[in-house]
């Protein structure tokens, strides 16, 4: 496995290690993307409302069980006969990887506007803030915490499940996986997971970084003492 690493031919053209990490990325990023529109207005509706929350809670449980390969077949053979191009195989894998990573956002957004202390908004409102003043400068912001912990959870089950696009002939980390199976090269299926492994190790890190600096100190360390908003959906 070392030999493999530090093999020069595993690091330039178009099979090597940074161009597989920037496959890997470009679908992780489009699907991180896709899934933060959907996830995120939606749990700021259900945070804000209270409508739906045990039906959204229910169908995010229900999303984590889907068998992620499966599902990418099935996606494929329902969409290969409307599709042309390599948009047959990019589409199932995107879509797989945002039904993973929706639960966790979303989770993440109405729980933490839901634990947003009725103080402050009542605070809020008595300073004469209208309904989406406090939406946006009270509720919001004392959400990140949790938002921002939904954001890294999905964010690492994307990085790690975005390997089964080699499965359709795609491009990324994947492929190091797959072809080293198919060749029985251990050496390169043991390479291509400790790439994922710190890829993903970086993706949490920088996260981390980055709720230390967006979220003050005070709300860190509530969020600290409160439970992961995966657990939320099942506790309800």
């Amino acid at each position: 496995m070392v030999g493999w690493f530090t093999d020069p031919a595993h690091w330039s053209g178009s099979d090597g290690i940074p161009i597989q990490v920037g496959y890997h990325l470009l679908y992780s990023v489009l699907a991180l993307l896709v899934a933060l529109a959907v996830a995120v207005p939606l749990g700021i509706f259900i945070g804000y409302t209270g409508r739906g929350e045990a039906l959204v809670a229910g169908f995010a449980n229900a999303l984590r069980a889907l068998p992620s390969l499966g599902l990418l077949v099935l996606l494929f053979l329902v969409i290969a006969p409307v599709v042309d191009g390599k948009l047959v195989y990019v589409l199932p894998t995107i879509i797989v990887l945002v039904l993973l990573a929706v639960p966790p956002i979303l989770t993440g957004t109405y729980a933490g506007i839901q634990s947003v202390d009725q103080d402050a908004v009542g605070a809020a409102r008595g300073m004469g803030f209208t309904k989406r003043q406090i939406l946006l400068r009270v509720q919001l912001p004392c959400a990140l915490p949790l938002l921002i912990s939904g954001i890294r959870s999905s964010t690492l089950q994307i990085v790690s499940t975005a390997t089964v696009a080699a499965y359709l002939g795609l491009q990324g980390l994947g492929r190091f996986i797959l072809d080293g199976r198919a060749q029985a090269n251990f050496a390169e299926m043991a390479g291509g997971a400790i790439v994922v492994a710190v890829l993903a190790l970086v993706l949490e890190l920088s996260f981390a970084w980055l709720g230390r600096l967006i979220v003050s100190p005070g709300l860190r360390r509530v969020a600290t003492k409160s439970s992961s908003p995966v657990a939320v959906p099942a506790a309800a």
